[in-house]
């Protein structure tokens, strides 16, 4: 067992009393106060995370949008810069190694950031894509004549693009909520924001600083709400903290742990790794086929992308009472018969009822098909319906 790590942002944690747990081989904090305050905190005004654990790549080069439109199974090379798309890493069989955000910061060089379990499996598909992927020889002509002057590609290798794992340089920090714009625009030390507020979309990002340093200010978030995740160096961590923590306290923000983050992604329909996402599974059955661009000429994972017909798929259940599903809990019938298994449960701050997410045989996907969970031996009546369970109100 490796030693547990810690973000930059520790010693606030401690300071303010949370309750920490291991994620991803990070000690992370799972609470402050209470998980339903920190839940409506961020469905009513707003919510502080410290997500610094996430992994951050920077690809670059003249092929990069290139190598990602290969190792990715969207379309990246036609998204602009300044904005930013979900996107999938799949592997030859075609299951899913990551799901990820990439953001474009200029036309040859990207910002690809993945989830904390899964970084060194990341960068083992980058590494291994990179050798694969066509060279620029043979895709451009002839190859140099020996001595002559090596280009930027060449410094690159002839594949023209580089990946480089950047995560323990920066910390990355999430406000979400109803009044994250305000809260930030407010907060001391953010300068030179490069797109006016009242412009800045969804899953776009602007450049800024932060007394002085480089911050990528991005308008994306993991809860449903509207908010901001802020990447900075490390080193900037907690002064960045302390700021927000002052410019929020007029609107009412609060620290949010990993157990609020987890109902909030799960009323908002958002897929976990490890619980809705595996290597197991086929991006078409957890709803993700939009984001994989068949008519690629090439990407890694193309040729088993497509799951069997009678492969599960993934729904949203709504249960009767109070008692929640959790993961591992079965989905049957009246009769008792299994028709899939819960990934995903609680019982909703928001809604107020039990909600989960579950894979299901797909003769009992349809919505407002009558089911049962099977809890801890109870048969709980539920009923499969569409995802997300909460949207919030633009």
């Amino acid at each position: 067992m490796s030693d547990p790590r810690y973000t930059p942002l520790r010693e606030r944690h401690e300071a303010l009393g949370a309750s920490f747990t291991d994620f991803g081989g990070w000690q992370m904090p799972v609470r402050y106060t209470s998980d339903l305050a920190e839940h409506h905190a961020v469905r009513q005004s707003a919510g502080l995370f410290d997500i610094s654990h996430m992994a951050e790549f920077l690809v670059t080069g003249p092929s990069a949008a290139e190598f990602l439109d290969y190792a990715l199974a969207g379309r990246l090379s036609t998204m602009s810069v300044g904005k930013a798309k979900y996107s999938l890493i799949l592997s030859e069989a075609g299951g899913i190694v990551d799901d990820v955000i990439v953001y474009r910061l200029a036309e040859d060089r990207y910002l690809v950031i993945a989830n904390a379990g899964n970084r060194g499996y990341v960068d083992a598909a980058f590494a291994s894509r990179v050798r694969s992927f066509p060279s620029l020889i043979e895709r451009e002509g002839p190859p140099r004549v020996e001595g002559e002057e090596r280009s930027f590609a060449g410094f690159l290798g002839d594949r023209g693009v580089d990946v480089e794992d950047v995560s323990d340089s920066f910390a990355l920090l999430a406000v979400q909520g109803p009044a994250a714009e305000a809260i930030v625009a407010a907060t001391e030390g953010i300068t030179d924001v490069g797109t006016p507020w009242a412009e800045q979309k969804y899953y776009a990002w602007a450049d800024a600083r932060f007394l002085g340093e480089p911050l990528l200010l991005a308008r994306t978030g993991y809860t449903g709400e509207d908010g901001f995740e802020l990447l900075v160096p490390g080193t900037l961590a907690p002064a960045l903290w302390d700021a927000l923590v002052v410019a929020g306290e007029p609107h009412g923000l609060v620290p949010a742990g990993l157990a609020a983050r987890d109902t909030l992604r799960l009323e908002a329909g958002m897929p976990l790794y490890g619980h809705e996402l595996s290597l197991e599974t086929r991006p078409a059955q957890a709803g993700l086929g939009r984001v994989v661009v068949s008519d690629k000429e090439s990407f890694i994972g193309k040729d088993a992308v497509d799951a069997a017909p009678d492969a599960p798929v993934l729904v949203g259940v709504v249960a009767e009472g109070k008692r929640a599903g959790r993961a591992g809990y079965a989905v049957v019938d009246a009769e008792g018969t299994a028709l899939g298994e819960i990934t995903s449960g609680a019982l909703s701050p928001t809604l107020g009822h039990p909600i989960a997410m579950a894979y299901v045989t797909p003769s009992s996907a349809e919505e407002g098909t009558a089911v049962f969970l099977d809890v801890r031996g109870t048969k709980i009546p539920a009923t499969v319906t569409a995802l997300p369970f909460y949207r919030r109100t633009k």
